[in-house]
C-alpha cells in the first residue's frame, strides 16, 4: 500500500513539473499582459462606519465645539481618529451642544459635550462644560483604551463612556469623520 501511495505522488509532482515545463515556454510566446498599474484597494487605519447613519445640521455653536474638540486632540498629540471617536461620541450624547443642568430631563448629574458626571470622577460641572476640558477628559480615557486606534467607534467610545446604549455611537462616525476631515486643517 505504500508503495501504491508513493507512486501516486510521484505521478502527481510529475504532472506539475511536465506542466510547468510545457506551459513555461508557451505562456512566454502568449500575448504580452497590459502592463497599465492596476488600482488597488488599500484598507484605511480607521475601520468602516457601523450600520445605518445619522447626521444633523449643524449651528454655529455645535461647529465651534467641533473645532474645540479638534484644537484638544491636537494638543493631546493624537491623531484625526481621535477625533472622529471623540466628535461621533459627543454627537451621540448632547448633539455637540454644550448641554448644563436639564432638570428632570437630565441624566443623573451628566453635563457637558459629553454628558460627563461629576459624581463619576470626570471633573467638576465648571470643568465638564468646558469644551477643552471635557475633551481632554474623553481622550485622557480613550488613551487608557488598549487598541482603540483600531477598533470599532462604538467599541471605543463604549469603552471610556459606558453608557446604557453602547452601540448608539456607531451612527454618528460618518458625520463625525466628515467633521474632521472639514475642520483639522483649518
Amino acid at each position: 500500500m505504500n508503495t501504491i501511495i508513493r507512486k501516486s505522488m510521484l505521478s502527481v509532482a510529475g504532472l506539475a513539473f511536465a506542466g510547468g515545463v510545457f506551459a513555461g515556454p508557451i505562456a512566454a510566446h502568449a500575448n504580452p499582459v497590459d502592463t497599465k498599474p492596476v488600482a488597488v484597494a488599500v484598507q484605511s487605519a480607521a475601520p468602516k462606519p457601523q450600520g445605518d447613519q445619522s447626521h444633523i445640521t449643524l449651528n454655529d455653536e455645535q461647529t465651534a465645539n467641533v473645532k474645540a474638540i479638534i484644537a484638544a486632540t491636537k494638543k493631546a498629540g493624537l491623531p484625526e481618529r481621535a477625533a472622529v471617536i471623540s466628535i461621533a461620541t459627543s454627537l451621540q450624547e448632547s448633539k455637540l451642544e454644550n448641554l448644563g443642568h436639564l432638570g428632570d430631563a437630565n441624566d443623573h448629574d451628566s453635563l457637558g459635550l459629553f454628558q460627563q458626571r461629576p459624581t463619576s470622577g470626570w471633573g467638576t460641572p465648571e470643568q465638564i462644560t468646558d469644551p477643552a476640558y471635557s475633551t481632554t477628559a474623553f481622550l485622557k480615557g480613550l488613551r487608557q483604551v488598549d487598541g482603540w486606534q483600531d477598533m470599532a467607534l462604538t467599541d471605543a467610545a463604549q469603552t471610556v463612556q459606558v453608557s446604557a446604549y453602547p452601540d448608539a455611537y456607531a451612527q454618528w462616525e460618518q458625520q463625525a469623520t466628515d467633521l474632521v476631515t472639514q475642520h483639522w486643517n483649518s
